[in-house]
């Protein structure tokens, strides 16, 4: 079973080598990984090319040209991608430990699953060994998606063949194209099989108060829409919504301890 995994970037000098990194590290043999940059102005390219070379022999693609950001160009890796399995690696988070890919695999192998999904821990900007917060996705039921409940979209993996016959991003939205993306396939979608892996995947950066309060009204706004085109009452997911990551700023003060030692 090959798995792919896509980064796409823009002037990420300070994290791409520790994203790729992370994938380029993997335990796992039968992968494939893909860099979709959209034509950095810094040195994006060369802390790539510095990675790349320390990881000869891996199965890696990488395009660089201008376009309309995030989704567009995810939505290009998941067109150039060959491998089985889809995953999504952003260039600011990395992933947790040099075996998740082949804890993932694994997963879909024994389950026969259309989707893989599990856990990831949210970390200090400047401090990655900082856990601030610990997203623990719990058992999907397609009758929660109503009320505001969505896996992690760093931790999901989708097959190939389910993307392609369900529909790739919405590039109209800015922001919400991956709840857009997982609200159609957990929501509208009666057939498909789901598994949770109880066990952390992905590691993520958080940014700054203000950066991230602009981001949150921005979202609410594009979530607000995306909701309703599903036929889901906004005033009711969206509030749950919110409500239910409450608790994981709590999460991390039992388990801060143990999971920072194991950070990279």
């Amino acid at each position: 079973m090959k798995v792919s995994v896509i980064t796409t970037c823009y002037n990420r000098g300070r994290t791409i080598a520790q994203a790729a990194g992370s994938v380029l590290s993997q335990d796992y043999d039968n992968l494939e990984y893909i860099v979709v940059d959209g034509k950095s102005t810094d040195n994006t390219l060369e802390e790539l090319k510095r990675e790349l070379a320390a990881h000869k022999g891996r199965d890696v693609k990488v395009i660089s040209e201008p376009d309309n950001g995030l989704y567009e160009g995810l939505n290009k890796g998941i067109r150039m991608a060959t491998g089985d399995i889809i995953g999504i690696g952003h260039s600011d988070d990395f992933l947790f430990d040099e075996h998740v890919i082949s804890s993932i695999a694994d997963k879909f192998e024994t389950t026969g699953a259309d989707m893989v999904y599990a856990n990831g821990i949210y970390v200090d900007e400047h401090d990655t060994s900082e856990v601030v917060r610990v997203w623990r996705s719990g058992q999907y039921e397609m009758k929660n998606v109503k009320k505001g409940w969505l896996p992690l979209h760093p931790t999901v993996f989708i097959r190939r063949d389910t993307m392609l016959r369900l529909g790739l991003y919405d590039e109209r939205y800015k922001i919400s194209a991956d709840s857009d993306l997982l609200v159609r396939y957990l929501y509208d979608n009666k057939d498909l099989k789901v598994a949770y892996l109880d066990r952390f995947v992905v590691v993520m950066r958080m940014g700054g108060l203000s950066t991230d309060l602009r981001k949150f009204l921005s979202k609410w706004r594009e979530d607000f829409i995306m909701y309703r085109s599903h036929g889901i009452f906004p005033f009711f997911a969206l509030p749950l919504k919110i409500l239910r990551k409450v608790p994981q700023f709590f999460i991390k003060i039992k388990e801060k301890n143990n999971e920072s030692q194991t950070l990279k």
